[in-house]
């Protein structure tokens, strides 16, 4: 394990290139962080390296610089087709954000091509884009680069391009593998040179990062930077320069506490962390609509071409509010943000140090608050032991403003804001049931009436975990809510419209039950009289008194039977002559008795 201390950059040993040393003045940087001093020389000198190193500590230069200074070392130089370096990393937010890294540095080096190749794009403008402009330098996420490679029929062969490759650099490993991305990264790694230099970055060293190192690095150097002053059995996971709050209220207090602290926090920059996307975009709303002279903007997964301006409009703002869930917890690199604020607690107590660590890096100082439920205390101790993140209590603020009625309000007069609200609502519970911790997160412990006043619900939304559960301290709204209609005036007629065709397509059916009804009816009846003519016929082959009359009455009914089944007559049609046959029968009996007298 490496001893790494803070150094300048003159201080290697290791000499950079003009270029490279005029980038690093250019960005300001004059001293290397613990992982910088640690990674460069090694990784500048054949050796793999695996580091791991709190969130915020400067990671991203610790590969960046390495990877132009071994490209800039090759006998042969690239053409613009051969790929050098591949940086792999788990989010779009973090690939653009290292994307732009290189790029302060590539500007010196005109002959280096680099590509940016990640997902909510079209892939065929990745292909022809590589085709055009080459990449000797590729910063992607696994599922994009993994689909690139099995594009050989829109005439790209990566698999040929990436045999020149020196360096392979997978950030945030542990991350990489959290969200799944195991398989795509085994794919790639079966397409790249076995003779390369690989980097593995994580802020958390996991089993799984473990089973990584084993099967992608030959003998690595294992690098861990601890923070400075701290005794390696007891290092805290967040950077010491951070100020870590906790608030404790009941669910229906909370969003009337964020408001609050966001209203008297408005000149700084701030991110605010939800659970899921549905709170996001709910809660994102609300926001917007309560706290003036802001820049509020929302961001989550499920965003697909947005993402990225979003994030790119954000990092520019010198104060504002973003409002996300945990894509924005690894390693992006906000400028300047004062306060991270946790309303939800996230699914993994590893996320917490990593959403924590989006302020207070590189040096600066930053606070971080999360609120927490009366039940949820706990997390508290659970968090010092787990995750050595020492945490002091911030106190409820007295007199705050009452903004739930706003946003009962807000919900009545679109339909757009409570539908948002029930969704968000369905979502969180959801999330709750999932959680990491459950013996601190007890869904059956939920408070949902208080809950659902603090989402400001018009009403209880149906899902399987309030079935059977009654809310005496949850009054809904006294009117229909399907009245209520959605501010745009597209949106509505379109619902107008489904609710018609509903309509139309109830009575449709309605009328077939009725038909149905019918059907069966008619069809018990004819089953009666098929079972007296049965009966009759017996009984003239048994030699009763039937007389011929009748029974050619019967024969008739038969016949008209016979007709209705094989649908030769209509069941109108069927009970018209049936009913004819039987006056008939009984004008005849009738004329018999006359005579008979």
């Amino acid at each position: 394990m490496e001893s790494v201390t803070e150094g300048t950059w003159g201080s290697l040993p290791v000499e950079l290139s003009p270029g490279v040393a005029l980038a690093l003045q250019e960005l300001r940087f004059s001293h290397m962080t613990p992982v910088q001093s640690a990674t460069i020389p090694l990784f500048m000198t054949n050796k793999d390296v695996a580091a791991e190193a709190v969130t915020g500590s400067g990671k991203t230069l610790a590969f960046v610089i390495p990877i132009i200074e071994i490209l800039l070392r090759r006998e042969e130089k690239l053409k613009k087709m051969q790929v050098g370096a591949i940086v792999i990393t788990p989010t779009r937010e973090l690939a653009v954000q290292i994307d732009e890294v290189i790029t302060h540095f590539t500007k010196h080096f005109p002959q280096f091509s680099q590509c940016l190749l990640i997902g909510g794009k079209n892939p065929m403008e990745d292909v022809e884009r590589f085709k055009e402009r080459g990449g000797n330098i590729l910063v992607a996420t696994p599922g994009r680069l993994e689909d690139m490679f099995r594009r050989k029929s829109e005439g790209l062969d990566l698999t040929s391009c990436v045999k020149s490759l020196d360096v392979l650099v997978l950030d945030e490993a542990d991350r990489l593998l959290d969200m799944g991305f195991e398989a795509s990264l085994n794919t790639i790694l079966g397409f790249l040179p076995k003779q390369r230099r690989t980097g593995l970055f994580s802020a958390t060293q996991t089993q799984e990062v473990e089973n990584l190192v084993r099967a992608g690095l030959r003998n690595p150097v294992r690098i861990s930077v601890k923070e400075k002053g701290m005794a390696a059995s007891n290092t805290q996971k967040t950077p010491t320069r951070l100020q870590n709050y906790y608030m404790i209220c009941n669910a229906d207090e909370k969003f009337n506490q964020l408001v609050d602290f966001l209203r008297h926090h408005k000149p700084e920059k701030h991110l605010v962390f939800f659970s899921t996307c549905a709170c996001v975009e709910y809660y994102g709303k609300a926001l917007e609509s309560l706290i003036k002279n802001v820049k509020i903007m929302c961001i989550h997964g499920k965003m697909k071409h947005k993402r990225n301006r979003i994030f790119t409009d954000f990092r520019k703002l010198s104060s504002g509010i973003l409002v996300c869930t945990d894509v924005m917890a690894r390693g992006i690199d906000i400028p300047e943000v004062n306060w991270v604020l946790q309303y939800d607690p996230p699914s993994n107590a590893s996320a917490f140090v990593h959403r924590c660590g989006r302020t207070a890096r590189i040096g600066h100082l930053g606070n971080a608050l999360v609120f927490l439920l009366p039940m949820e205390e706990a997390y508290i101790n659970f968090l010092a032991i787990n995750q050595k993140c020492p945490m002091q209590e911030m106190k409820l603020q007295s007199n705050v403003a009452n903004v739930l009625p706003k946003l009962k309000s807000l919900g009545l007069a679109d339909r757009a804001v409570y539908e948002k609200g029930m969704k968000a609502f369905v979502s969180f519970v959801q999330a709750y049931a999932k959680h990491e911790c459950n013996l601190i997160f007890r869904l059956k412990d939920l408070d949902f009436a208080s809950l659902a006043r603090g989402f400001a619900l018009l009403k209880m939304p149906r899902m399987p975990e309030l079935k059977g559960k009654c809310f005496p301290n949850f009054t809904p709204v006294d009117i229909d809510t399907d009245s209520i209609a959605f501010r745009d005036k597209n949106r509505e007629k379109q619902r107008q419209n489904f609710l018609e065709q509903r309509r139309k397509q109830r009575q449709e059916e309605e009328g077939k039950r009725k038909f149905t009804r019918n059907k069966a009816w008619s069809k018990q009846k004819a089953k009666k009289e098929k079972k007296k003519m049965m009966t009759a016929k017996r009984r003239k082959e048994e030699g009763s008194d039937v007389e011929d009359e009748d029974m050619e009455e019967l024969l008739k009914d038969t016949r008209l039977l016979k007709k209705l089944k094989k649908g030769k007559i209509s069941e109108e049609e069927f009970e018209k002559k049936l009913l004819c046959s039987q006056k008939v029968a009984q004008a005849h009996i009738g004329g018999g008795s006359d005579s008979t007298e």
